[in-house]
């Protein structure tokens, strides 16, 4: 029989992991991780409210993807262009950051994965006779370390040609010349955190599903158990 159990620790637990993986996700696929340096503006660059020349233009480059302003000198404007500069995978402008793709896409998986099953375990809370939280906490605590691997890597990718162009000469591995980092790089940095506080709150949560008030719920012959 099949017993639904929500406590504050699984629901937090669950929350956690679901908001990690969308997190990471998220970053992964922006292209904000580096903020160049920036672009003078023209005399087409004319804010219409105002009627005076908008601020210099700060393009952004991702792992994959970049941020620009392409004109329309039809209409007299400028509108921001996003997308993929990499058509395919060797395309992406560093090796570095092909391994850092990878690191991340491998971790990010396995992160959508957990949070994926996190939402089944108020019905079922072990797999052969183990329990499912244990097993999501260490798969939380690996996808860490791709991620780990993957943002240490990343930064020895700023000297590749394609970041050049973005941040001037003088950037190079782990220097980041005219540029700035973007908020995707933070979010990464803070989903590595919150994904190894989800792999050891995942104990918490196991704990708590199988409390002795639990069980004694349970032996009372509820189905529906939901304890703060």
């Amino acid at each position: 029989m099949c017993h639904v159990i929500v406590t504050c620790r699984s629901m937090l637990w669950t929350l956690l992991s679901i908001v990690v993986a969308f997190a990471e996700l998220i970053a992964f696929m922006s292209a904000d991780w580096l903020i160049g340096k920036a672009k003078p503006s023209s005399s087409e660059d004319v804010d219409n409210r105002t009627g005076g020349l908008q601020e210099p233009y700060h393009p952004t480059l991702g792992i994959y993807g970049r941020c620009t302003r392409i004109s329309h000198m039809q209409f007299s404007r400028r509108d921001t262009l996003c997308g993929p500069y990499a058509e395919n995978f060797s395309e992406i402008a560093s090796g570095f950051w092909q391994a850092t793709a990878i690191f991340l896409a491998m971790g990010i998986m396995i992160l959508c994965t957990v949070a994926f099953v996190s939402v089944f375990t108020m019905c079922v809370q072990s797999i052969m006779k183990k329990s499912i939280f244990n097993v999501c906490g260490l798969l939380q605590g690996i996808a860490g370390l791709f991620l780990i691997l993957g943002l240490i890597l990343y930064p020895a990718g700023w000297g590749c040609q394609k970041a050049i162009s973005y941040c001037g000469p003088y950037a190079s591995a782990y220097k980041l010349g005219d540029c700035s980092l973007g908020w995707a790089f933070y979010t990464a940095i803070g989903g590595t955190v919150l994904t190894f506080i989800c792999a050891v709150f995942s104990a918490q949560a196991e704990i708590a599903t199988s409390s002795d008030k639990v069980q004694e719920e349970i032996e009372e012959g509820k189905n529906l158990i939901c304890l703060l």
